[in-house]
């Protein structure tokens, strides 16, 4: 199989971004240590920028090897906004006005709970973070529901000396209630939304359907 110098490079420059996704940590930490251009390491260090840098390098790359309008042809034929949209819910969900009043929410709930509940006010917390925020998936997309509960977890279980069962089992519970909590609506799971106007199903079909058993399943998963 013979490879046109474009599409060898572009696959190298993929595996490249890969690997940068792994190894976001590494930058972070060389940022912290290295005054010298610790802005770029800290760049490099955010994974939500990793596949758009590297895609950029691919545009640089394509403008040596072809010509700048090769780039700009391919460049031009590609649709980014399903892309840059995630990108934008996600850096939303991370903000700190955002994780502030989802916050102030899950602890509000949590004690209310635990009072009519009698129950310890730290696993009530852990069981709406994993269970409460999935679901939000079908509201403000499955991205942004996954960034949410990750920074929520973050400050409740993973700053905290937890047993590695406990840190990857919780990790394992978060994908599966994100990855069936964007099936209340028609309009926010990416493959939701794939299926959905092309067979004519609406929000009430979704929720009749699949909505309430994904939300049973991960009520019972978070348990």
């Amino acid at each position: 199989m013979n490879f046109t110098p474009t599409e060898l490079g572009a696959s190298i420059i993929f595996a490249i971004a890969v690997l940068h996704t792994f190894s976001t940590s590494y930058f972070e930490t060389l940022a912290k240590k290295s005054r010298l251009h610790s802005g770029l390491w800290h760049l490099l260090g955010e994974v939500e920028i990793v596949f758009g840098f590297w895609a950029a390098v691919l545009l640089i790359y394509i403008g040596f090897t072809t010509g700048l309008d090769s780039a700009r042809e391919y460049a031009s034929k590609r649709n980014f906004t399903e892309p840059l949209f995630v990108f934008a819910i996600m850096v939303a969900a991370g903000s700190k006005p955002i994780l502030t009043f989802a916050t102030h929410l899950l602890y509000t709930l949590g004690k209310f709970l635990h009072v009519a509940l009698r129950t310890r006010e730290a696993p009530m917390l852990y069981f709406l973070t994993l269970s409460l925020t999935p679901l939000l998936g079908s509201f403000i997309t499955e991205p942004a529901a996954m960034t949410l509960a990750a920074f929520l977890l973050r400050d409740l279980v993973y700053k905290h000396k937890c047993s590695t069962p406990m840190l990857f089992g919780t990790l394992g519970a978060l994908f599966v209630n994100i990855s069936i909590g964007g099936t209340l609506t028609n309009f926010a799971a990416p493959p939701v939304l794939m299926v959905a106007s092309t067979w004519g199903w609406s929000t009430a079909f979704m929720f009749t359907h699949f909505g309430y058993e994904a939300a049973i399943a991960i009520f019972v998963n978070s348990l």
